[in-house]
């Protein structure tokens, strides 16, 4: 399909483009109740505060994310790939998907797999991640093809220009503590078509193999997670996500699997990048510092000049391929002075080398730089619109046109082939966008409206000084201006979408043939908002664990963590366990808790970012403790030093541990969420003694997550339940403090990935309670967690993080300023807390039985590890029984 840019100037009117004319005060934009997704006039409304208008063709791709991009040598088809099931061909003349080829699924060559036409082809269910590498050998006669679980794809070219799958090239296992499988990423073929040289992403090595036998000739030591490799003139050109290696006395954080990287010593985000130079004749390598997280690399066209992607400085560094001389580093912001906002992480020159293409991910935009090195001229000259984060380019001069893959989907909400809509967060829609040219002709039309799409003028304002002598109001209409709150809870939950919970309330647009946890279950959340406030238009910006709890504490999701999708090969980092700490994933405008300590406010974390240490007293007893045995422990007065079990647990950042108490466990769904609360009112009781309470408490209360239905753990609905009536004895207890005048409660899922939903997969749950919430109100505004995260920040006085807060629409109409101090009495469970699955056995139902089966198989001691779609059905027939069909005309029928 074809979008018109100008066709959509209205509804981008609408979101955003409404500054005044004074362009130092510009005016908040009016907020919006439109929905996320389709907006008409080919415009889609993302769950991140950005309006998407794809310039030129768009090729979308279900079920696929995009990381990869080329033309074959012949120029006649596209090859691309990512986390998808296959080698997706299209044509570049129509935008067709000419073939989906299977992939090389062992080392032996296989001719009996050929490729059929995309009708006819079901995906090889071998599956393919891949975060960038995908070369052809300089004859034509092969491509390459990273696959992050440890190997290359070779698939055969043949003389028609047809793509087969040929064999698999084994790498050597990776030297991380913690993985043996290499993690593969950029990929480079010597002039001669005999070498291919692989950056080892996990190991920390480039690797030299012979083409012909696969076999391994030589490893180089680079930098830390390298990236992307080129070849210039008899030296391999790496770059570097994490810097240069670690040495004595570096402060290091967790870089996955048990490796390090160097990181900042206050917020202990990765703070390096580089690109490894290595002279193939001797062996010797040259470290070149750059912009931090170094990832894509490209060669002028007179291979005098090498160009890196500082994907988390917003940068691109411009390297002597000579003198291996940083000759300029360029913005890809409007000024550098702005907040981060860009991710630049693909580069393309054009042929007379004078131009040079930037997929600027997170501002969904391919930049247009001028590149005159020889006049020190490099200047970007303006943004095109594309689809939703661009992640790798490609440029066919001949037929005037750039292809960009567009790694994330349009897909919530648009309508299917069979007619039914697409509402789950999981139903990847990558694309391909296919613009001409000619377009660059429109050049500051097509900037102009990219601005628009990232509501420039609501990040303007964001910005704004502070007026003197402005009243106190519960959110300030200019950050820095006087709050009437002076403490804020802030509290994460896990996986709920706004009908599963909330859709029995008539007051709001849910659904009620998809409520499962209604108020028999959630007493509290609905008397929360029926109280104060009933959200019914508020999303989630993350789709699971890692990239959820990234979006809620910083607002931002990094070219790292979007890359990581391919299969999570290095770390799943939503830091709540062994694994999930990776500094490399963090935004580099740090953590909110960042803000609010540079700002001097006093801080309190429960939970969030850390990794649990349940155990048991006695060190010599085995295994690890159920829940019957923490429910148990809880009972027998554990935060007195009861019971059998040990509740613990250990920050996964550094820079948390100051204020995160160790006795309070975040993820783990062995622990009753009454322990937390028990654990919380404790220390403000405490503080009501000392007649002080932090400016920002951080609460993880994770168990409306559930496990399932294994035996001897708690049912769905306990669980959930459990989690309900610790919100509301959380809630209660503020609203019985004296600091509960000055107190705002803020309450969000991190993620919603339980999946249905009749208005989009990223639609969820949020509440607001405070004496200065309005009282008995619907709001329907456009609010998601950057909104949570920006009205914090108004209140708090704190400065936006990155453009994403800054973008977001505060949330003023939830607050009224006249305070209600009524305090709220916490409803009862009305599911006993000791409610839990049967033993298999004894269900009658074989569905149900199965299902018994299946969840005491799952991995739920790990954050996502169990497979979503399983574990959502499993969920649906608990609660609504087997007679009633999965609404998969809500949830889809997406693989995990």
């Amino acid at each position: 399909m074809r979008f018109d840019v100008l066709a959509t100037l209205a509804v981008l009117a609408v979101l955003g483009a409404c500054a005044s004319t004074e362009r130092d005060e510009p005016s908040l934009p009016e907020p919006t109740s439109d929905r996320v997704g389709a907006q008409g006039g080919g415009a889609f409304a993302t769950p991140v505060n950005q309006v998407l208008t794809p310039l030129g063709r768009l090729v979308e791709l279900p079920g696929s994310r995009p990381t990869v991009l080329a033309y074959t040598p012949d120029g006649r088809s596209l090859v691309t790939s990512g986390k998808s099931h296959d080698l997706v061909v299209i044509d570049p003349a129509t935008g067709e998907v000419t073939e989906r080829v299977p992939l090389p699924n062992d080392a032996r060559r296989d001719p009996s797999k050929e490729a059929v036409s995309a009708q006819e082809l079901e995906p090889d269910t071998s599956g393919q991640a891949s975060c960038t590498g995908l070369v052809f050998t300089p004859d034509g006669s092969q491509l390459l093809l990273s696959n992050v679980d440890g190997s290359i794809k070779v698939f055969e070219v043949r003389a028609d220009g047809s793509i087969r799958p040929s064999h698999v090239v084994a790498l050597p296992r990776a030297n991380a503590p913690r993985r043996g499988a290499e993690v593969p990423s950029g990929l480079a073929v010597s002039d001669d078509g005999a070498r291919l040289y692989v950056c080892g992403n996990l190991s920390n090595r480039l690797i030299e193999i012979d083409l012909a036998s696969g076999r391994t000739l030589r490893t180089f030591d680079v930098g830390v997670a390298p990236y992307d490799v080129v070849l210039v003139g008899g030296r391999a050109f790496v770059s570097n996500w994490g810097g240069g290696r670690p040495e004595e006395g570096d402060v290091v954080g967790p870089a996955g699997r048990g490796t390090v990287v160097r990181v900042d010593p206050e917020t202990f985000v990765a703070d390096e990048g580089s690109v490894s130079v290595v002279d193939l004749a001797s062996g010797d390598v040259r470290e070149v510092e750059t912009g931090l997280h170094a990832s894509a690399l490209a060669v002028s066209p007179d291979r005098e000049w090498v160009v890196c992607a500082n994907a988390a400085s917003d940068t691109l560094s411009v390297i002597a391929a000579d003198s291996l001389e940083v000759v300029a580093t360029i913005s890809v912001r409007a000024t550098p002075a702005e907040l981060l906002q860009a991710s630049p992480n693909a580069l393309a020159f054009s042929a007379d080398g004078g131009t040079l293409f930037v997929a600027i991910g997170t501002q969904n935009a391919v930049g247009v730089v001028e590149f005159e090195p020889e006049e020190g001229e490099f200047e970007l000259e303006g943004l095109l619109p594309v689809g939703w984060f661009p992640s790798a380019l490609a440029l066919d001069e001949e037929r005037g046109v750039l292809a960009v893959a567009n790694l994330k989907g349009l897909g919530p909400g648009r309508e299917r082939k069979d007619g039914g809509r697409e509402f789950n967060t999981h139903q990847y829609h990558g694309s391909v966008s296919l613009v001409p040219l000619d377009e660059l002709e429109r050049l500051d039309e097509h900037s102009a409206v990219v601005d628009a799409n990232l509501r420039r003028p609501a990040i303007e304002h964001a910005l704004l000084p502070p007026r003197p002598g402005v009243a106190p109001r519960p959110v300030p209409e200019r950050i820095g201006e006087p709050s009437v709150i002076r403490h804020v809870v802030y509290v994460i939950k896990e996986n709920r979408t706004y009908d599963q919970v909330l859709g029995d309330l008539p007051e709001g647009n849910g659904d009620p043939r998809l409520c499962v946890f209604g108020e028999r279950i959630t007493p509290n959340l609905h008397a929360l908002a029926r109280r104060y406030v009933l959200l019914d238009n508020t999303y989630c910006a993350g789709i699971l664990s890692a990239d959820g709890h990234q979006w809620s504490t910083t607002a931002f999701a990094t070219d790292y963590m979007e890359k990581s999708f391919a299969g999570f090969p290095r770390s799943y980092p939503d830091g709540m366990g062994e694994d999930e700490a990776d500094a490399l994933a963090y935004a580099p405008s740090g953590f909110l808790w960042d803000a609010a300590r540079r700002a001097g406010l006093s801080i309190r974390n429960y939970g969030e970012f850390t990794g649990p240490k349940v155990r048991w007293k006695d060190a010599t007893r085995g295994g690890r403790p159920s829940h019957a045995d923490c429910l148990a422990a809880w009972r027998a007065g554990a935060l007195d030093g009861g019971g059998d079990v040990v509740f613990e647990s250990e920050p996964s950042i550094e820079s948390i541990r100051d204020f995160t108490p160790s006795g309070y466990v975040g993820w783990s769904m062995e622990v009753p969420d009454q322990f937390r609360a028990d654990f919380f009112l404790r220390e403000l009781a405490e503080y009501e003694r000392r007649g002080e309470y932090p400016a920002l408490v951080i609460v993880c209360l994770p168990n409306d997550h559930t496990s399932g239905t294994g035996a001897g753990a708690p049912t769905p609905a306990a669980h959930v339940a459990d989690n309900d009536l610790a919100l509301g004895r959380i809630v209660e207890g503020l609203s019985r403090s004296s600091f509960w005048p000055e107190t705002a409660v803020f309450v969000i899922e991190d993620d919603p990935q339980a999946g249905w939903d009749h208005v989009s997969g990223y639609r969820t749950t949020a509440f607001v309670a405070s004496p200065w919430a309005r009282r008995g109100a619907v709001v329907s505004t456009q609010y998601n967690t950057t909104s949570v995260l920006r009205t914090i920040e108004q209140i708090l006085g704190l400065p936006p993080m990155n453009a994403f807060d800054a973008s977001a629409t505060p949330m003023f109409d939830c607050f009224t300023d006249e305070p209600d101090v009524e305090p709220y009495t916490a409803l009862p469970m009305n599911v006993s807390i000791d409610e839990v699955n049967p033993d298999p056995s004894a269900i009658a139902d074989p569905v149900l039985r199965d299902d018994a089966l299946a969840s005491a198989a799952l991995d739920l001691a790990e954050v996502d590890r169990a497979p979503e779609d399983l574990l959502n059905r499993i969920l649906w027939r608990a609660m609504r029984g087997t007679g009633e069909p999965y609404p998969e005309w809500a949830a889809g029928t997406d693989d995990d």
